[in-house]
Order: structure tokens, then sequence, then C-alpha cells
């Protein structure tokens, strides 16, 4: 039986990020059934105490590298690396559980060692030549797993165009319950809120301009608030126009942006690219908000029928779907939206990832 896991994020916690968030919430949802857990990431500088009963172990120095059109905090220290594999081995894990195991550094000695059943998730999506060129690189590494599963058939697809390995598709899962604990609390004036980091591939500007434009000629004035910070986030203020309309709120708690999530009328993710799954989408959902997303694979494959759809880059066709999404902000599209949101839990996302620890404990121990 499966008592004891070692969750290893290659991204440090003290950013946000949709893979540290699925790690925390794993991690919360393990320990409330009993498991022990530990989870291991980049950043030794970091001293927050998260919101988990697991134990927390950081590594290393944390760096702000270029990866799939984004930022990611990394560490590319070897030694954080084996500090990291010793604090694995001395946990004694039944299973050690790697998200985006192939981003470096900080679990590579773990799967070099093999020494407990390895499972991963991957959740990138999007090829390019940090994949291409570290293919036999990454096929060594991959040595190290014993179960591979993929949030989407685009993660899934990548990984196997480097790789032989097995890919079972799951999805990102997330604690709905906490969606709903905060009381709903609607303005009389329409609230629309992006949740991401500020980054070019996000597409925030798009909400920018889509809400101003509206604003400029309409008399139903729409407020945008903006949660989450990154390097754009300068030009996203001067975009703005120092407008009383348009809020930066930052990087937020968990806790702050669920309530703007219950807060707002429309949550829109305007991404233009690079999404492998739209988990943010489901949060919305599952908050009783109205979604309004730009229309690319990962948030297709989300969405459904319970979003509205716009051209990825179009200010103009986002506002046609935000004054569609308000218009039909009716109590029976809300509610399906809310109960199609439910498949995503992270009850039901951990619960097939114990079958999946149990199977690479099999394996693992017919391979020795």
């Amino acid at each position: 039986m499966i008592r004891r896991v070692a969750l290893v994020s290659p991204y440090a916690l003290s950013v946000y990020g949709g893979v540290q968030e699925q790690v925390l919430a794993m991690s919360r949802e393990l320990c409330s059934r009993g498991l022990d857990v530990v989870v291991v990431a980049p950043d030794s500088a970091d001293r927050t105490d998260y919101d988990t009963p697991a134990t927390v172990r950081r590594f290393g120095t944390r760096l702000s590298l270029p990866a799939n059109g984004s930022r990611a905090p990394l560490t590319l220290s070897m030694r954080a690396s084996t500090s990291a594999r010793d604090a694995v081995v001395a946990f004694k894990p039944d299973v050690v559980h790697f998200h985006e195991p192939f981003a470096p550094l900080l679990g590579w000695s773990t799967l070099r060692r093999h020494a407990t059943p390895g499972v991963a998730t991957f959740h990138r999506n999007g090829s390019g030549p940090a994949l291409s060129l570290t293919a036999p690189l990454l096929r060594r590494l991959a040595r190290g797993l014993d179960v591979a599963s993929a949030v989407s058939e685009a993660a899934a697809a990548t990984i196997r165009r480097v790789t032989p390995i097995e890919v079972t598709v799951l999805f990102n899962g997330f604690e709905t319950e906490r969606f709903v604990a905060t009381p709903r609390e609607r303005a009389s004036e329409v609230v629309a809120v992006c949740v991401g980091r500020l980054e070019e591939r996000k597409g925030v500007s798009v909400a920018i301009d889509a809400v101003r434009t509206h604003n400029a000629r309409h008399g139903d004035q729409w407020r945008l608030v903006v949660i989450g910070d990154g390097p754009e986030r300068a030009r996203l203020e001067a975009r703005a126009g120092h407008d009383e309309l348009i809020v930066f709120a930052g990087a937020v708690a968990d806790d702050v942006k669920r309530a703007w999530l219950r807060r707002a009328n429309v949550l829109i993710a305007p991404a233009l690219r690079g999404e492998s799954f739209g988990l943010t989408l489901l949060e919305g959902m599952a908050s009783e908000t109205r979604v309004v997303a730009s229309d690319i694979s990962g948030y297709r494959e989300a969405a459904a029928s319970h979003a509205v759809l716009f051209a990825p880059g179009d200010a103009t066709d986002l506002e046609r779907a935000l004054v569609t999404a308000i218009r039909r902000d009716e109590l029976g599209a809300v509610a399906a939206a809310r109960e199609y949101a439910e498949h995503w839990s992270m009850r039901r996302l951990v619960d097939a990832y114990q079958t999946l620890y149990d199977e690479a404990v099999r394996r693992f121990n017919s391979s020795g």
C-alpha cells in the first residue's frame, strides 16, 4: 500500500504557476487521505509557509529562464539536484511523482538514481529546439520513470515526439469546493477578471483593448481586474493608460483570487498560444462565473460548450464575446458549467494517480 509520496516540482513555489498550484493542491489531497507527503522544489531562499500539511523542502538558487514563451523559475545547480535526491531518499517514499520531469534540473539526480518507483506528469504543450536538441538526454532520463501521464492530449503529443514512453492522458485537477467557499458578491457594475502571469503570450493586452474600446463607446462601463504579475506589467499598465476602470491587483494569495472570481461577472482567458489545458477556465466555471476564452486548442478542450470563444488576439471579437457572455448570465448555464467543472476535481485526479502509483510499484518491482 502506498503511504509515502514525494512530489517533485522543477519550478519554484515562490512564483505563481499552474504546475506549482497543481503540486500544492495534490499535496493537500494526498495528506487528507492519510498519506505522508514531501514537496521538493527550487529556491532555497524561499521561506514562505505554504498552505499544505505536507513537508516542503527547497533547494538551489532560483533563476528565471525562457521556456515555451514564458519564464520558468528553475534552478540549474547540480548541487541542488543532488541535495534534492538525498532528501527524497531520506524521506523513504513509496513513490516519487515528478511534475515536468525533463525540466531542468532539480529532479534529474533522483531520476538517474531510480531507487524508487517513479511517476511523471507532463504539462507542457508545444515543441521547439529545447526538446528536439535534448532528445537523447531526455530518453536517458525517461529510464527513471515507471509510469507517465499527461494533463492533455496536446501535452502527451509533445512528449511522445521526443521519447518512446507510454503516456496516459489524465487531466489537470483542482479543488473545486474551494471556489464556492467564498460568498457570491456582485457589484452593480460589470466586473471582468483576468488571471495569470503577465507575459506576451497570455494576451492580457487584448483584454485591455476590448474593455477600453467598449467603455469609450457605451454607457454601461466594464471594470477589468488583472490578477498576476510578470515582465509585461509595466507595458500593460501603460497600455491601460492609467484608466481607473482597469485594476492591476498583482500577484495575490489564492483566497483573494477565489474571492475575485466569485465577485466577477466574467472570467477572461485571452492567451494567444502555448496553453496545454485551460485550468483557469474550469476555475471560473467552478466559481459560478461565466467564462470567455480565446479559441486555442488547450482552451477548446477545457471549455466544451461552457465558454464563449473568440478569435485569439482579436480585441473586437473579444468585446463581442463579452457582450454575449454578460447577456447570457443565466442560472441554468452557470449551474451546468459548475457541474461540468466537477469532472476535473482534485479528488477524481488523485484517485487516478493512486492507481498509477500502484502500477508504478508493480513495474518497478518486476524490473528489479
